[in-house]
């Protein structure tokens, strides 16, 4: 399992590069293979689109109990809404005794904090607004809880094409608890050529685009803005 980060090679830990110059066999989602073109030469490849998570896996399996050495490639870090867990589930299911490395990457919201300057300096939370696997109805109760608790918000998955009232609700629950003014950084496709920065606030947070490439920081009761910078304080006596 092999987490390659936001997307750029310049966000790719070594230990990463390592574990797919070592590999056989590659599998992934076709943009995740793609982000990674220059690492595949003489390899064997597999790729599959959106939702195919599941046989993704399986075919990473079969392959490993095989003999060979194969990187399921995730984006981001594999145990951030990555397929680490699925993975060893699938393993344990079937028996399939084969040897299991995990390796961490840059997952969205560090990669995007970074861009916007330090908005998780101090208790934060991350949730994903897609229902695909979760009911919509946990995901509010979870998102009502995380705005009362006035925790720094990373929202995964905000919207796709046909998910867009998700991202509304979302943004209208955090209203109910937090300020117009309340700092919002929204970062789409990070660390590639289509890197896309926005730092707004909550009253205006929607008319950004946003899309399943995008993360969205929302700052607390603690969160600023410094010369440009989005920093979430942590009450050093400065």
């Amino acid at each position: 399992m092999v987490g390659i980060g936001p997307g750029g090679p310049g966000d790719r830990t070594r230990r990463a590069e390592a574990a797919i110059a070592e590999s056989q066999v590659l599998v992934g989602y076709d943009r995740y293979l793609g982000l990674v073109a220059d690492l595949v030469a003489g390899k064997e490849l597999f790729s599959s689109g959106m939702t195919e998570e599941v046989q993704r896996c399986r075919l990473a399996l079969e392959h490993a109990g095989a003999g060979k050495t194969v990187a399921l490639i995730c984006s981001g870090d594999a145990g951030i809404y990555g397929m680490a867990g699925l993975a060893i589930e699938l393993a344990h299911g079937q028996g399939a005794g084969v040897a299991v490395e995990i390796i961490p990457g840059v997952t969205a919201a560090s990669a995007a904090a970074a861009r916007f300057g330090a908005p998780l300096m101090l208790d934060f939370a991350a949730i994903s607004l897609s229902d695909l696997l979760i009911p919509w109805e946990t995901i509010r109760r979870r998102l009502e809880a995380l705005a009362a608790a006035d925790l720094v918000v990373a929202l995964y998955n905000p919207k796709s094409s046909r998910r867009v009232r998700q991202f509304e609700e979302a943004v209208e629950i955090l209203r109910r608890h937090r300020p117009a003014e309340t700092p919002v950084g929204v970062a789409t496709a990070v660390g590639t050529d289509e890197e896309r920065l926005a730092l707004t606030d909550l009253e205006r947070v929607l008319k950004e685009p946003v899309d399943m490439r995008t993360i969205v920081i929302v700052g607390n009761s603690m969160s600023r803005i410094i010369d440009g910078w989005f920093v979430t304080s942590r009450g050093y006596a400065v």
